[in-house]
């Protein structure tokens, strides 16, 4: 089942309050939500957004698929960039490990 980061739209008419959600992707917008990191508000200025950053980095390496607003609204509060941070750091740790293991090997 693909997991997905997007917004659940609250507030009254034409005063949109979203919260940022993590459900599946076949869930329609207003369906159950498996859980919430944040809101979004735009009708502030400026526009007011609250993450809470380890749920969302949790959520971010188990999978989940941010929408593209969702996404520019993690890069805002700066979530994306640190998992992009720890992913290429790992990265270049695996990398180190394997070219480590070659060498021993080449050694031998």
């Amino acid at each position: 089942m693909p997991i997905a980061m997007r917004l659940k739209r609250f507030g009254r008419k034409k005063r949109p309050f979203y919260r940022i959600v993590i459900a599946s992707s076949k869930d329609p917008r207003q369906g159950v939500s498996i859980d919430d990191i944040g809101y979004y508000n735009p009708l502030t200025e400026p526009a007011q957004i609250q993450v809470n950053e380890e749920k969302a980095l949790k959520w971010l390496n188990n999978g989940a698929q941010p929408s593209d607003t969702v996404k520019n609204l993690l890069s805002k509060a700066g979530i994306l960039k640190k998992f992009h941070g720890e992913n290429q750091s790992e990265n270049t740790d695996k990398v180190e490990k394997t070219e480590q293991s070659d060498s021993e090997e080449a050694e031998s």
